[in-house]
């Protein structure tokens, strides 16, 4: 995505496109429950049938342009430690990278980046710092399989997470191939989400029995439990 400078002195000053900023909790992955910030940024690379943000990705969202400053100070105000970097996609947000390295001389912050699983993480986790990554794993159903970039399942640890969001039997197998081939418990946190409304979670739960799964995490996306599930800003 087409990235916007301002002029600061001689030096030109990244910003960014975002189109949502908000205290809430986490719905998902591995701080659920606990309070997050929330900086939701403009655009994505994939088209998921069942995305439920597909409006900050259409071309003509409004948005505000924010500098890493402006991101930062926002945070810091909130006084919420765990802060969240979604989107859309924010691993194709020109610059990104800079906005991480500015999140590392805050010491009092947890940066969790959910990404669609599509954009190679090598570089971004050579950065370090207190940056964790929830990667999704895009099942049968979201019509976006084919994008998923496996190699970043050498760069995940401990720290980080991957998420199935599931929606059929299909999606479910397809789950299981994934984290048997590439021993994900092992390696990482690892979470079965349903699509709303698609599939009873207690199916998913016959599943994990079924087979074994030990070591995975049912996870239902709490803030669509708590307010509408078409709901802005929570």
């Amino acid at each position: 995505m087409e990235n916007i400078h301002r002029e600061k002195g001689n030096t030109v000053v990244s910003t960014y496109r975002v189109v949502e900023r908000f205290i809430s909790i986490n719905g998902e992955a591995a701080r659920a429950g606990e309070l997050a910030v929330f900086i939701r940024f403009a655009g994505c690379n994939l088209d998921c049938g069942y995305c439920d943000t597909k409006w900050a990705n259409e071309a003509g969202v409004p948005y505000e342009e924010l500098t890493e400053d402006e991101i930062i100070d926002y945070v810091r105000r909130t006084k919420v430690k765990n802060v969240t970097l979604t989107g859309g996609e924010p691993l194709i947000q020109k610059d990104i990278d800079k906005l991480l390295l500015a999140f590392e001389l805050e010491d009092d912050v947890r940066v969790e980046i959910e990404t669609n699983g599509s954009v190679d993480i090598a570089e971004f986790k050579a950065l370090g710092g207190n940056v964790s990554y929830t990667l999704d794993y895009k099942c049968p159903s979201s019509g976006m399989e084919s994008e998923m970039c496996l190699a970043n399942y050498n760069y995940i640890d401990k720290n980080d997470s991957v998420k199935f969001v599931v929606g059929s039997q299909e999606d479910l197998e397809k789950c299981f191939e994934i984290v048997r081939e590439y021993a994900l418990d092992e390696k990482t946190r690892v979470f079965i989400s349903p699509v709303y409304g698609s599939i009873d979670p207690a199916d998913i739960v016959d599943f994990m029995i079924e087979n074994d799964m030990n070591d995975v995490k049912l996870q239902l996306q709490l803030h669509k439990f708590i307010w509408d599930p078409e709901e802005r800003g929570v």
